[in-house]
């Protein structure tokens, strides 16, 4: 067992939790990052939108966020937080291999899973043919030929913002999307090719993406497809601490409420990134990580001036004991009469 007291522990190691304990390390203090490993953009060749590292392969991007972490005295384990409770001095965190370790305080980025619909081919595809975000992948398919695949009403948007980066649009019903009269006219009117029928297969050639093909038969040619997946917050340890996660006001998925800093509803809990912000980009959850950093670092500021402010004139001030020893013991000192 780990039984050093850390000033923060951070569960999750992508681009909000190492901003936050880059921060909090900055700060002085004493900061554990544990991370599972499994990243959320990880089937990605670069992430994109981020100032400066545009293209960069998640990965090393995460590689060099460690790295300042580290840089600065904060610790990043290589294992998987199971559950956490409170405890009288602050959070206690179990690991996957038995393992308990200590935190004052919690910030929990363990992002999203992205829940795709049941199409043959589809998941192989994910991150490299299929996309999801037009500001995250709209560039690098400008211009092709992309077909978008209902999974429900947001599909009809979803269709309109990427006909902005190509004029071959095809938006694939797949018995799940109904537009109104409205969004007919919509469609028809920038040009959205539709297609009626539910789709049966994502096609690819040598790893390639080729097209989509419907359950009666027909087969189209696509070079990008965009899908809007369901995605739920990974909040499995949140909800071990009675914080449950809420639907998306648009739909997309469930999340954990937090307020600007990244505050939840349990004192001490905090939350950045996908958890809490499931449209969040890589560079919105490092914004958002930086954030909950400065906030956890206020909040323990506040404690240890209440601490000092306790020790000087609290309960066991030199000032409080002297009243105490008068009232039990009065003219006497050591059984003594003065």
């Amino acid at each position: 067992m780990d039984t050093t007291r850390y000033d923060a522990v951070i569960i999750g190691g992508g681009a909000a939790g190492l901003s936050a304990a880059t921060t909090l390390a900055r700060a002085l203090r004493s900061v554990l990052v544990i991370d599972s490993g499994t990243p959320r953009n990880a089937p990605a060749v670069g992430v994109h939108g981020y100032l400066s590292r545009d293209g960069t392969n998640p990965l090393e991007l995460l590689a060099a966020g460690r790295s300042e972490v580290l840089s600065y005295g904060g610790t990043v384990l290589d294992r998987e937080a199971v559950s956490a409770r409170r405890t009288p001095s602050g959070f206690e965190v179990a690991l996957g291999d038995s393992r308990r370790v200590f935190g004052r305080r919690l910030l929990v980025t363990t992002g999203l899973t992205d829940e795709l619909p049941p199409v043959e081919g589809l998941r192989e595809q994910w991150g490299k043919g299929v996309v999801h975000c037009p500001y995250c992948h709209g560039w690098e398919i400008r211009g092709q030929r992309i077909g978008v695949l209902g999974t429900g009403p947001l599909s009809i948007h979803q269709a309109l913002m990427f006909r902005q980066w190509s004029p071959e649009i095809t938006l694939f019903l797949n018995d799940t999307v109904s537009p109104t009269d409205e969004e007919w006219e919509k469609l028809a009117a920038r040009s959205v090719r539709v297609v009626e029928g539910a789709v049966a297969s994502v096609d690819s050639v040598d790893g390639v993406l080729a097209g989509v093909s419907l359950r009666e038969g027909s087969s189209f040619s696509v070079e990008a497809l965009a899908v809007g997946s369901r995605m739920e917050a990974r909040s499995a340890l949140l909800e071990s601490l009675g914080l449950a996660s809420q639907v998306h006001p648009s739909g997309a998925g469930r999340f954990i409420e937090t307020d600007a800093m990244g505050a939840t509803a349990v004192p001490g809990v905090y939350a950045a990134g996908n958890v809490s912000n499931l449209m969040a980009q890589v560079i919105t959850a490092a914004s958002e990580g930086v954030m909950a950093g400065a906030r956890i670092n206020a909040d323990l500021i506040e404690e240890e001036t209440r601490w000092a402010v306790e020790g000087r004139f609290g309960p066991f001030s030199a000032a409080s004991e002297a009243a105490v020893s008068e009232a039990v013991l009065g003219g006497q000192r050591h059984g003594l009469a003065r």
